[in-house]
């Protein structure tokens, strides 16, 4: 299997992986928050936090499939970098407010390292190709 073929099943999964997360927190966030992480969950109006972390992890799941089929491999392994910092902050976020801390290092701390291990593919996939395109040097 070709770093290509890898770096695109790792975005597809991980896209799958946070529309779920997203949808299901806009949808009925009451049976997911739980699994975030932390001691306790907002009541009353502040529910609507959860509403927002479903809009976002939506929009993520969205942008990395949105740049997958346009073919923008090289941007999507910089973003996708870059939203490696969402679960290293929700993990840092739950480890502060004294939650579960097997749930942070094992849900958001294993998140990450998914995500930047992807990014990483989808950037490094760019120069594996330039490599081998170089010629052979000629015997003498």
């Amino acid at each position: 299997m070709t770093i290509s073929r890898i770096a695109t099943a790792f975005s597809l999964i991980g896209a799958a992986f946070i529309l779920y997360i997203g949808i299901n927190y806009l949808v009925t966030p009451e049976t997911i928050a739980t699994g975030f992480g932390l001691p306790e969950w907002p009541s009353g109006d502040a529910v609507a936090f959860m509403n927002l972390k479903g809009v976002r992890d939506t929009v993520f799941g969205l942008v990395i499939l949105v740049l997958l089929a346009t073919k923008q491999r090289y941007a999507l392994g910089i973003v996708t970098l870059v939203i490696a910092l969402v679960p290293i902050g929700d993990m840092l976020t739950v480890l502060s407010w004294h939650g579960s801390t097997a749930t942070a290092l094992l849900v958001h701390g294993l998140t990450a390292v998914f995500v930047v291990a992807t990014g990483i593919l989808l950037i490094r996939e760019r120069s594996v190709p330039a490599r081998s395109a170089q010629p052979a040097a000629v015997a003498a």
